[in-house]
């Protein structure tokens, strides 16, 4: 059965968890014990409506507050596929959370509250999707109940909400706009009645149809973890290299070149957990055996011929910053990607989002959430390449030299 993963993201009390308990509901995700659960607690608390927002909202400080504050990932089925739903804070100060718990994900579902139409929270999200590259956004406008399910609240929405996609959004992407209300289930899995005038499908329709995309990335490059000898007299000749497909993949008899080194070679086996394939792809974990012997280790990466990439010291990404302490020039950090790992020192910080504009303004450095692009240095040579071509290769993070934590995400531009 098919698996996508779908971002959520809205506003403080847009709806969220509401939206994300009527899914669990009404697709029978939910245990008994825990229906029983949410109804003791909608009748304790006077509501006569079922609270689903209990569903999900795990987190203690969440449930008294009536907020989300970390990013919750939720399952659930239909027939026909099955779902990972990302459940992203709406505060401000949580931006970062959205960005982690959207960047694997091949949709997203934006929330609205139809009171309150495009706010900055609104574009800000909407920016973050089309950072990441999302294929198929959502615009969910909620709480219809409270505006009378009036077309014209929905109609003026919708209006401000193109022209947000008409100036800012990517070309490729497919953009849907439906009216609901998941606190009583109108549009979200059946089409409401009170809803009439809207012609379009129900949400969990638009969910089911949402076309999966592989990633036709077909640069190779697979990174070394460990290399594996056993200290065995049965395997006295073994060497293999284990390690994760980033990109493409990898067949028997592949010719492939060994970076830093530059060595080139043939594969001679591939085994995937002590079983011989004839095939690796993308985001499979495997060993190699080579056809030669030739010295690499943890870090080094194998790369196959149809790798077309780019390894350079110095690249301009846009940066989701994450941490309280600015991202300005001068500063050093380390970067990773995957098992690559390089000191880089911070050029120049060109630019960051207005996102009341969505503009970009000049800014010699980048406080905590600001999205914008800067240019780094690296100490040694990285496999790299935009990340609207293959985000595998396109994505990195920062970590602080002295704490360890993560201080940003990147997303290259260019090399």
């Amino acid at each position: 059965m098919e698996l996508i993963k779908i971002a959520t993201a809205g506003s403080v009390d847009d709806g969220k968890s509401t939206l994300i308990g009527r899914l669990l509901y009404e697709t029978g995700a939910l245990k008994s014990d825990q229906v029983q659960h949410i109804e003791d607690k909608s009748a304790a608390r006077g509501f006569e409506y079922l609270d689903l927002s209990l569903a999900t909202d795990g987190l203690l400080t969440e449930r008294e507050q009536g907020i989300t504050i970390d990013v919750s990932h939720i399952f659930f089925s239909t027939p026909k596929r099955r779902f990972i739903i990302a459940d992203s804070p709406g505060h401000v100060e949580y931006t970062r959370n959205m960005v982690t718990g959207s960047s694997t994900a091949q949709a997203s579902i934006i929330l609205i509250d139809a009171r309150k139409g495009m706010i900055e929270q609104t574009k800000r999200h909407f920016f973050i999707t089309q950072l990441l590259g999302i294929k198929h956004i959502i615009f969910a406008i909620n709480k219809m109940d409270l505006v009378d399910y009036k077309q014209k609240v929905y109609e003026e929405i919708k209006a401000t909400l193109s022209d947000l996609v008409d100036k800012h959004g990517n070309k490729d992407v497919s953009y849907h706009y439906i009216p609901l209300s998941a606190l009583y289930n109108d549009n979200v899995v059946n089409h409401s009645k009170k809803l009439a005038w809207y012609e379009g499908a129900a949400l969990l329709d638009l969910m089911d149809a949402i076309p999966l995309e592989n990633n036709k990335a077909n640069d190779g490059v697979f990174q070394i973890q460990y290399v594996i000898r056993p200290k065995q007299e049965a395997f006295h000749d073994y060497r293999g290299f284990a390690g994760n497909v980033r990109t493409g993949g990898f067949s028997v008899g592949d010719a492939i070149s060994i970076h830093p080194s530059g060595r080139k070679t043939l594969i001679k086996k591939i085994e995937k957990y002590g079983i011989a394939v004839d095939r690796v792809s993308a985001g499979e974990n495997a060993t190699l055996l080579l056809m030669d012997e030739i010295d690499a280790s943890r870090g080094d990466s194998i790369l196959n011929k149809r790798a077309n990439i780019n390894k350079g010291k110095s690249i301009s990404a846009t940066f989701c910053w994450m941490q309280d302490n600015p991202l300005t020039p001068g500063n050093k950090y380390w970067l990773q990607q995957g098992v690559q790992r390089s000191l880089v020192k911070v050029q120049s910080v060109r630019s960051k989002i207005d996102l009341e504009a969505l503009e970009q303004s000049q800014t010699n450095q980048l406080g905590l959430n600001d999205i914008g692009i800067a240019a780094l240095a690296l100490a040694q040579p990285l496999f790299t390449k935009p990340y609207k071509e293959n985000p595998s290769l396109g994505s990195f993070i920062l970590i602080d030299t002295q704490t360890f934590n993560t201080a940003g995400v990147g997303f290259i531009e260019t090399t």
